[in-house]
């Protein structure tokens, strides 16, 4: 009986685990190949792969929540979420527990074949550049103060019509977007793309929500180490 009643217990705790969701946060804002966005609900790109992914390494049942991204800050630290990924600590004010950097990201600028190609940020100086409204460009600033000349839109896929169409004739980008647009075969008419900077983005741990940050940092550990990262991106490239 004693027996008995271990498995018993051992399968509705395992039940229990299964059954406790962890939730994800994605920015509205957010573009293909990162989160392909459907009337609110996250329905694929990497942010869904990795919420899958991670959900699986911790047990839980995986719900990933867009929203923007003004509200988004608050809501994790008020723990109306537990987890945002793909971020870095100075871009998102707030207490949280910040896991080890795991997902490679390299900032461009792409720059139309009607123009000569530029060997550093400097031959762009004065010249306007298709960025995209709310973000921030730190490494672009700096290299170029007064002479980095911003010309906003909604989205990188806006710039790149507008690259298209001869109205813009450089774009700052990042690579995991370039290359989505190289695998769905689109024809982009550019230069081989100008390298601002390469880093390694983090997740974002809520305080107050229902995972920890070691239980996070655990999973993405196995991912790593399984090779399931570059498998995710490897889907969008």
């Amino acid at each position: 009986m004693k027996a008995i009643s271990a498995i018993t217990l051992a399968l509705l705790t395992a039940a229990s685990a299964r059954a406790e969701k962890v939730i994800i946060l994605v920015d509205t804002g957010t573009e293909m190949p990162m989160a392909d966005i459907r009337n609110g609900e996250v329905v694929g790109g990497i942010h869904k792969d990795l919420a899958l992914a991670l959900a699986q390494k911790m047990g839980r049942t995986p719900v990933t929540l867009s929203m923007p991204r003004k509200r988004i800050s608050m809501a994790l630290e008020a723990g109306q979420g537990d987890v945002l990924c793909m971020y870095l600590p100075e871009w998102l004010p707030g207490r949280f527990g910040w896991t080890q950097a795991f997902m490679p990201q390299t900032e461009t600028v792409i720059t139309s074949l009607t123009v000569a190609q530029p060997q550093s940020l400097l031959d762009l100086w004065g010249q306007p550049i298709g960025t995209v409204l709310g973000f921030q460009y730190p490494e672009m600033e700096k290299a170029m103060g007064t002479g980095f000349v911003r010309t906003d839109a909604h989205s990188n896929l806006a710039n790149l019509r507008k690259l298209a169409a001869g109205r813009l004739r450089h774009v700052a980008t990042i690579k995991s977007f370039y290359d989505y647009q190289l695998h769905k075969g689109e024809k982009v008419n550019v230069h081989e793309p100008l390298v601002v900077r390469s880093y390694h983005t983090r997740c974002a741990v809520s305080e107050k929500g229902r995972v920890a940050l070691a239980e996070v940092d655990a999973a993405i550990t196995q991912l790593l180490r399984e090779g399931a990262i570059n498998k995710i991106l490897s889907n969008y490239q």
